[in-house]
């Protein structure tokens, strides 16, 4: 049984259905690629706008650059768009983290710009699931929250980044400092596509080899050369050949680059990779391989192969804190008449970051989606009501001591 004052703000939540759908809508026809700068700037401003009417403070934060590899194996620093913090009643006895990311995965140039009703309830586009219709779930869940007369037990810090698809490396250190003194987190991934909330997930890294050769003519003198391309072929073949070695551990070569003139022997190539770690230890497992397999061509005259890269995100176990958290948001869905299921997942996402900091978390309270990273993405648009109810329901009874944050380990 739900108290009246709380049915009052989760029916308010259902009428908001139409607004719902419509900022979902268009949200995701703003291009905001990771590394589509103005485009993430435009999106921001649109949350702004949104999220302003919660009344909290507000602030506009610059985060450093992002390094990366170039087509030249050169570190170069790619400017990354600002993250947005907005707290409310910091002093409250109790401190909730929500977190959503304003970054797609769909660049300005990608050919998937615009959405599409496939049926009435079904909304296909770019970033409909992952994550602007989470964020519209975050943002009515909060005005539901604003709305209870019982909310000032509960403050809440929203923080916003523009690079978690590429790894929230420039965000982390404010995801860090973000966690300090706060109960619990609640990230607006998408669920499952059934409706299942993730469980455990793998932890990641993305890395790159930048293999130097040297060049040669390939009719006069072949034979002075070092061929980049061909020692890049090896190393790509022996990191695949490290899947199956380690529980859990799966290694993905993605991109390879390099060469130029067809007659001359090519002195550079890069193979850029994903590491994907069950467990924390399987990370020096793994570059202790990866030194081992450049070794051989730094041996070899002629050769240099570096690596560049690191691990972003540790593995999240399903542990007793995430558990408690987990149990809390399972009831809210008994309460609600929802059966919710949970899984493991190899993919990753910013709950990854807030537990290595010491956050307990749920990191899938957005909206029902599928075929997420591509154009068939969708989001099933009842699912927008359903799940800002949860996440409302959940700070309701936090609030008024239904549940407590006692019960979650730290």
């Amino acid at each position: 049984m739900i108290n009246p004052a709380m049915q009052a703000r989760l029916d308010w939540i259902a009428s908001q259905q139409q607004h719902m759908v419509f900022l979902t809508d268009a949200w995701a026809k703003i291009n905001s690629g990771s590394y589509h700068i103005e485009g993430v700037r435009k999106f921001r401003t649109a949350l702004e706008d949104n999220f302003r009417w919660l009344e909290g403070d507000m602030q506009i934060i610059p985060m450093a650059p992002y390094t990366q590899i170039n087509s030249q194996g050169i570190e170069v620093q790619v400017e990354i768009g600002e993250a947005v913090s907005i707290v409310k009643r910091p002093d409250a006895p109790i401190q909730v983290l929500l977190v959503g990311h304003m970054d797609t995965v769909y660049g300005k140039d990608h050919p998937f710009q615009t959405t599409q009703y496939l049926e009435e309830n079904i909304l296909n586009g770019p970033g409909v699931a992952d994550l602007k219709g989470g964020l519209v779930v975050m943002l009515k869940a909060l005005e539901a929250l604003e709305g209870f007369e019982g909310k000032n037990q509960v403050g809440w810090q929203v923080i916003l980044n523009s690079d978690e698809e590429i790894g929230s490396i420039s965000s982390d250190p404010l995801l860090k400092q973000s966690t300090v003194d706060k109960h619990l987190g609640l990230i607006y991934e998408p669920a499952v596509a059934d409706g299942s909330l993730v469980g455990e997930r793998k932890g990641s890294g993305n890395f790159a080899i930048v293999i130097h050769g040297k060049s040669a003519h390939a009719g006069r003198n072949p034979e002075e050369g070092r061929n980049a391309i061909v020692a890049c072929a090896a190393i790509t073949t022996q990191l695949f050949e490290l899947n199956g070695k380690r529980d859990g551990v799966t290694i993905n070569p993605g991109k390879v680059e390099g060469g130029g003139a067809l007659n001359s022997v090519p002195d550079l190539a890069i193979i850029r990779f994903n590491v994907r770690t069950k467990a924390v230890d399987d990370e020096a497992w793994v570059l202790a391989e990866i030194e081992h397999i450049i070794g051989q061509f730094n041996n070899r005259n002629g050769f240099l192969a570096a690596l560049h890269g690191h691990f972003t995100r540790t593995p999240k176990p399903m542990s007793p804190a995430n558990q408690a958290v987990l149990a809390m948001i399972l009831d809210c869905g008994a309460k609600l008449g929802l059966t919710i299921g949970v899984k493991a997942s190899g993919g990753c996402c910013d709950g990854n970051n807030l537990w290595r900091h010491g956050l307990p978390n749920i990191d899938t309270l957005g909206v029902r989606g599928a075929n997420i990273h591509s154009e068939n993405e969708i989001v099933h648009l009842d699912s927008l009501v359903e799940r800002a109810q949860l996440s409302a329901l959940l700070l309701m009874r936090l609030a008024v001591g239904e549940l407590s944050v006692s019960s979650i380990p730290r």
